[in-house]
């Protein structure tokens, strides 16, 4: 057999109509930027599941299954508050997710129309989830569901207990569209090897949400913003990027399997929605901090950032913690992981790789008695 490149590197693993990063990243077609511009988080889920840009009225009707769904049952909140409260929240959303499945009548269906309605429950359901975690932890009462709000400030609402800003709903706003989907990413891939063994698509989120817990992945949001932390001025960038260089420590946020020899589109939209949100000076100071060890990664080390470099500067500045970091991320992905699980089981294949074997060559058993 041919050895492969370490993690699958480069290797096409199969095909894919849903979104793509060749030439930047596309979502069915649409340019990242353009739907960063001018959608909302809404439309770009109806676009992942459907495949096309909602009508008006589709995406009214759309609007109102996510608000219905949007309910948790009370034994799934109560298992959220019995969770030891050194539980991380994506932890608790991994095994919420996974109690949910025993109460949807169609759990265990595989089929297009029982899929797609299962979806589009766990996208209106995972917010309050993260929310639900969040405030119960803290001693507050779960804040209402909101079927008037838009799906991101209805989460922020959710999550802080107050209606958001229009300029803080956009933000998050994009930075969900920008996590929505990004082809066969580690999480995906798992999601979709899930769904090739015929298995429930509650399951194959599950899974989805376990891959993207590693710090190699979507858990890397939640250190960018410590690392950011710890740099106590933009003088100190140089300094900083040449130790962790010397320690041979890698620094999270900065680059990426695929954008190696271009910018993250994501990362690069959502640079401009920090700059905008930025207004005090502890805000505007770390956004210079930013700006250089950016520029000092680039100059010693040729490495960009990626999505998750903005996004931890964008989530502080909208109040969250960081341990909800994941948690979005999870939120948003939803959509995506949900339209591979579609897409897997409507042309269904099992997913099933050799590997080159590097053990001892076969030789002969040797009973226990002249083993000594």
């Amino acid at each position: 057999m041919n050895k492969t490149a370490s993690g699958l590197d480069g290797l096409i693993a199969g095909e894919t109509a849903i979104s793509t990063l060749d030439h930047g990243l596309h979502y069915r077609g649409y340019a990242l930027e353009d739907l960063v511009r001018d959608a909302t988080f809404t439309e770009v889920a109806y676009l992942l599941l459907h495949g096309e840009l909602p009508t008006q009225e589709a995406l009214a009707d759309f609007r109102a299954i996510l608000a219905e769904a949007a309910e948790v049952p009370p034994a799934v909140v109560q298992l959220l508050q019995e969770l030891p409260l050194h539980i991380a929240p994506i932890d608790a959303l991994r095994t919420a997710i996974s109690a949910l499945a025993h109460f949807d009548e169609q759990a265990n269906e595989t089929g297009d129309t029982a899929n797609l309605g299962k979806a589009i429950r766990l996208l209106g359901q995972v917010p309050v989830l993260i929310a639900a975690r969040h405030r119960l932890t803290r001693g507050e009462e779960m804040a209402d569901s909101d079927p008037e709000l838009s799906f991101a400030s209805n989460f922020l609402s959710m999550l802080t207990g107050q209606i958001p800003t229009a300029r803080d709903e956009r933000a998050l706003e994009q930075s969900l569209i920008c996590y929505a989907d990004l082809e066969f990413n580690a999480s995906t891939f798992t999601a979709r090897i899930v769904a090739s063994t015929g298995s429930d698509l509650h399951s194959a989120i599950t899974a989805g949400v376990a891959a993207l817990k590693g710090p190699l992945h979507g858990g890397a949001n939640e250190d960018v913003l410590d690392l950011l932390l710890s740099v106590e001025s933009p003088s100190q960038a140089e300094k900083f990027v040449r130790d962790a260089i010397a320690k041979k420590r890698r620094l999270a946020g900065f680059g990426h399997r695929i954008y190696r020899d271009h910018p993250d589109p994501r990362a690069v939209v959502l640079k401009d929605t920090c700059r905008d949100l930025a207004t005090s000076s502890e805000q505007l100071r770390l956004e210079e901090i930013a700006d250089s060890l950016e520029a000092v990664m680039w100059s010693l080390k040729q490495l960009r950032p990626n999505v998750d470099w903005p996004t931890a500067r964008l989530y502080r500045m909208l109040g969250l913690d960081a341990e909800l970091f994941t948690p979005m991320f999870a939120a948003a992905r939803v959509a995506g992981w949900s339209a591979h699980v579609l897409e897997q089981q409507r042309d269904n294949r099992l997913i099933t790789p050799r590997a080159t074997y590097v053990g001892p060559a076969p030789r002969a058993f040797v009973p226990l008695r002249e083993r000594g």
